[in-house]
C-alpha cells in the first residue's frame, strides 16, 4: 500500500482551510491545519510534511518569514496561497523560497493540479519508489515494509524514516545534525542523542551482530555511514 503524502495547511481562515483539507483528503492526501506561524513551527517540529500550503497574512506574522526560516534548513515544497495579488508579492514569495504562488480566490481544481504537479516534480511517481537491499534485509519504500530473512521487521515511525534516509545516502558520512533535521523535522525539539538511540535500535533489529555492525557504521567525530566497506 502506498504511503499517503502529508500536506500542512497554514491558513487562518478556518472555513477555507477546512474545505481545502476535505478536498485533499478526498484525493488521497493526509492533511493538518494550523492558523498561525507559531502553530506552524510547532507542527513542523513534530511531523515531517511533503508540502506546505501557506497563506501570507497570519495573525502573528507572515508566510514570507516562515518560508525564509524554513529554507535555512529544509527544501520541503511550499505553495503560497494569498489574497495579495500584486506582482511584487508574487516575486517576493518566489524569492524567499516558495515553489509556486496561487492568488485567492482560486478554484480547488486548480489548487489540486498545482499540488499534484509539484509533488511529481519533487518526489516523482509513486511507482518509482525504490527498494533497498543490503545483506539479508529488504526495504520496500512503496509498501513501507522491512523484511529480514523473509520475516517482516516492525519498526517505529522514526526508525523507519531514519533507515530509509540512510539507505538513500549510501557510503556518505552523515552528520548527526543532518539526520536529526531531515528525519525528525526542521523545528523538532528532539535532542541530538535521539539519533544515537535510534541508530542503536536499528542495529539491534537489523544487524546480525549489533556490537559489530556491517551496514550502519559509526564515523567517529561525524556521525554515521550506511553500507558495507567498499
Amino acid at each position: 500500500m502506498n504511503r499517503k503524502k502529508k500536506i500542512l495547511i497554514i491558513e487562518d481562515d478556518g472555513d477555507l482551510a477546512a474545505i481545502t483539507a476535505d478536498m485533499l483528503i478526498n484525493y488521497g492526501y493526509e492533511t493538518a491545519v494550523v492558523g498561525s506561524c507559531d502553530e506552524a513551527f510547532a507542527m513542523l517540529g513534530r511531523e515531517t510534511y511533503q508540502l506546505l500550503l501557506m497563506d501570507i497574512n497570519l495573525p502573528d506574522g507572515n508566510g514570507f518569514d516562515v518560508c525564509m526560516e524554513l529554507r535555512l534548513l529544509s527544501k520541503v515544497p511550499v505553495i503560497f496561497a494569498s489574497a495579495r495579488t500584486s506582482e511584487d508579492d508574487k516575486v517576493r514569495g518566489l524569492d524567499v523560497g516558495g515553489d509556486d504562488y496561487l492568488a485567492k480566490p482560486y478554484s480547488l481544481r486548480e489548487l489540486l493540479a498545482r499540488i499534484n504537479a509539484l509533488m511529481r516534480r519533487t518526489y516523482g511517481e509513486q511507482e518509482d519508489a525504490p527498494v533497498y537491499e543490503f545483506g539479508n534485509v529488504k526495504v520496500d519504500t512503496a509498501a513501507r515494509t522491512v523484511v529480514k530473512d523473509g520475516e517482516e521487521i516492525r519498526l517505529a515511525l522514526r526508525e523507519y524514516d531514519l533507515l530509509v534516509y540512510l539507505c538513500a545516502h549510501p557510503h556518505q558520512a552523515l552528520r548527526k545534525e543532518e539526520l536529526l533535521r531531515e528525519v525528525w523535522g526542521v523545528f523538532s525539539e528532539a535532542e541530538i542523542a535521539t539519533v544515537a538511540v535510534h541508530i542503536r535500535w536499528l542495529r539491534e533489529k537489523l544487524e546480525n551482530d549489533p556490537a559489530d555492525p556491517q551496514f550502519i557504521r559509526t564515523v567517529w567525530g561525524i556521525g554515521y555511514q550506511f553500507g558495507e566497506d567498499e
